[in-house]
């Protein structure tokens, strides 16, 4: 992460106009998206960061009115933490770490707890010290990062966007990613754990997007693989997505947990707060 950079929300704008417009000398806001707070310094209608950065009233106007975006200020050039060149991926702010969203659908929970804290819950359900965990669609690397403080020994990430890769290295919350006991893969895992050796992992986290964009990662096929790469009383846990019916009786996560039944694993518990299963091999 690049320790000279600035990150501004909405809200993070809307504290620095106030205090504009109330003629105060300086603001403490946080400038690291809720890691941290600073005290900042106006000079005339420009909040100062820096030597080589300010943010004048239009430009905090600007960051003011995208409610659901995050600018990145460094080197006095200011950006907006997403990308349009294949669909649309972008960091959303929130009252604590950033979620990913793509063309329009959210890749974490987002009601009621904060992106960070519910991929730690994920990793807490199977995560256990010295464990060498399997993290399948790493995403922003909440979940891996989650394993490496519950004791993981290692964490094998995977993840096939790059652009979520770009991404994540300008988020301040995924800095821990890049630590060495986690392995970070560009991959598509669908045909990267096809590579990996029989019983090589104690836990797997599994994060796949929606079922729409990635239904081979909840097909019973894949399901196979993550039961031949488990260790024998290793587990797992799979987030499905919110559950709707399919028809009367039947929802999506239960057929989900049919079929990890049907590749092998045992003791397959819903996990309603997490919108998931444990299983295990």
């Amino acid at each position: 992460m690049n320790k000279h950079g600035y990150w501004f929300s909405a809200a993070t704008a809307r504290q620095v106009l106030d205090a504009l417009d109330k003629g105060e000398p300086c603001v403490e806001i946080s400038v690291d998206l809720n890691l941290s707070l600073g005290t900042f310094l106006f000079c005339g209608d420009e909040l100062m960061l820096d030597a080589d950065n300010r943010l004048g009233r239009a430009d905090l106007q600007q960051i003011a009115g995208k409610e659901s975006r995050i600018f990145y200020l460094e080197d006095g050039q200011l950006e907006v933490l997403e990308n349009r060149d294949f669909g649309y991926y972008k960091l959303v702010p929130t009252d604590q770490a950033p979620l990913l969203e793509i063309s329009g659908v959210k890749m974490h929970i987002s009601k009621g707890i904060n992106p960070f804290a519910s991929a730690g819950q994920m990793a807490a359900q199977v995560v256990r010290k010295g464990a060498r965990v399997l993290d399948t669609c790493s995403g922003l690397g909440y979940a891996a990062t989650a394993a490496l403080r519950l004791g993981a020994r290692e964490v094998v990430s995977v993840e096939k966007s790059a652009t979520v890769m770009a991404l994540r290295k300008k988020n301040p919350w995924s800095q821990a990613i890049y630590d060495s006991n986690i392995q970070l893969v560009q991959a598509d895992v669908n045909v990267y754990i096809q590579e990996l050796a029989a019983e090589s992992f104690d836990a797997i986290i599994h994060d796949p997007p929606r079922f729409s964009l990635a239904g081979e990662l909840y097909g019973e096929k894949f399901y196979r693989e993550m039961h031949r790469v488990l260790k024998r009383r290793g587990t797992l846990f799979h987030y499905t997505g919110n559950p709707h019916l399919l028809k009367r009786g039947t929802s999506f996560i239960e057929n989900a947990a049919q079929r990890l039944r049907t590749a092998g694993f045992t003791k397959v518990v819903k996990i309603t707060g997490l919108m998931g299963v444990t299983a295990q091999k």
